[in-house]
C-alpha cells in the first residue's frame, strides 16, 4: 500500500482511519437501560415520568371540567325533584292518572270535531245548531253554578279539631280536583264556580264571602277512579291536611248531587257577538 497522500484527505494516510464496525458509523450510542434490571423496573422506567404533551393537558382539563359540570346538573335535578323517594306504586298511580288526562283530552278533542262534523253534514243545520246551542247552555249552567247537577263523584270530609285548616288548603284542594277532571263542586251549601275566591277573615274561613266552618264537606261530581288517587298522591292534599292535625275521608259514589245555586248574573256591558 502506498503512503502516499489522499486526494480526498491530503496529509492524511488510510492508516489513520481506523475501521469501523458497519452500521455503526456515524450513529450515536443511546444508553440502554442498567443492567440487572428486572421487566417490571424496565416497564416503570418507561412510564414513569410521563410525558404528558399540551395538547393532551388541554384535553385532560376540559373533560375534567365538563365532567364536574354534568355531576352538578344530575345532582341538582335530583335534589330539585318532588317525587324523589317515592314509592314504586305511588309513581304508578301518578302516571295512570297523567294518562287519564291525556285521554279525557282526547276524548274532549274528538266530542268538538264529531260536533263539527254534524254540522257541516246536517241536511237542517239550523235544527242541528239549535240543539247544539241548548245542549252547549245545559253544560254551561252546570259550570256556572246556577242549575243542578247529578253524577259520578266522590265525597271528601275534612275535620278539623284544632282550627288549622286555612283558607289556602281549601283552595289547594278545589285547584287539585278541577286538575283531576272535577266537573261540579260544592263546599257545605257553597256552589264553587270560576270565580269563587277564598279567604280568611274574622277568624273564620269564607267562600265567596260566606262563612264555612268544619267539617267542610266538598261534594264533586266526576270520575272517581281520577278523583280519589289525585288527593292521595305523596305530598297531596290528603298528607298536606294530616300534617296539620286535620283528617280527610275521601268515599266514592255512583251518585252525588250538586245542589247549591248561584243566582245567574246578566252582564253590564258585554253581549253576544253573533
Amino acid at each position: 500500500m502506498s503512503n502516499e497522500p489522499n486526494e480526498e484527505n491530503p496529509g492524511k494516510s488510510p492508516e489513520e482511519f481506523p475501521e469501523q464496525p458497519a452500521g455503526e458509523q456515524g450513529a450515536e450510542e443511546t444508553p440502554g437501560p442498567p443492567e440487572g434490571m428486572t421487566g417490571r423496573r424496565r416497564m416503570m422506567a418507561a412510564l414513569w415520568p410521563p410525558r404528558v404533551t399540551r395538547a393532551q393537558l388541554i384535553v385532560a382539563v376540559l373533560l375534567f371540567v365538563l365532567g364536574l359540570g354534568l355531576a352538578i346538573q344530575v345532582r341538582s335535578n335530583s335534589d330539585n325533584s318532588p317525587l324523589r323517594g317515592a314509592r314504586q306504586e305511588d309513581l304508578v298511580r301518578i302516571l295512570d292518572e297523567l294518562d287519564n288526562r291525556t285521554q279525557r283530552l282526547e276524548d274532549e278533542k274528538q266530542r268538538l270535531q264529531s260536533q263539527r262534523s254534524e254540522l257541516e253534514s246536517s241536511s237542517d243545520q239550523a235544527e242541528e245548531a239549535r240543539k247544539q246551542t241548548s245542549e252547549k247552555a245545559r253544560q254551561l249552567g252546570i259550570l256556572a253554578g246556577t242549575v243542578a247537577a247529578q253524577g259520578p263523584g266522590i265525597t271528601l270530609v275534612i275535620n278539623d279539631p284544632h282550627r288549622t285548616v286555612q283558607a289556602d288548603m281549601l283552595l289547594d284542594t278545589i285547584q287539585e280536583l278541577r286538575a283531576a277532571g272535577a266537573e261540579a263542586i260544592q263546599i257545605n251549601d257553597v256552589r264553587v264556580v270560576g270565580d269563587t275566591y277564598f279567604s280568611d277573615a274574622g277568624g273564620a274561613v269564607r267562600v265567596d264571602g260566606k262563612k264555612v266552618g268544619a267539617p267542610y264537606s266538598f261534594k264533586v261530581i266526576g270520575k272517581p277512579a281520577d278523583l280519589e288517587p289525585a288527593l292521595n298522591i305523596p305530598g297531596g292534599v290528603v298528607q298536606t291536611l294530616e300534617k296539620e292535625q286535620a283528617t280527610a275521608a275521601v268515599t266514592p259514589a255512583e251518585k252525588i248531587v250538586v245542589d247549591a245555586l248561584r243566582p245567574a248574573k246578566q252582564p253590564d256591558y258585554a253581549r253576544s257577538s253573533s
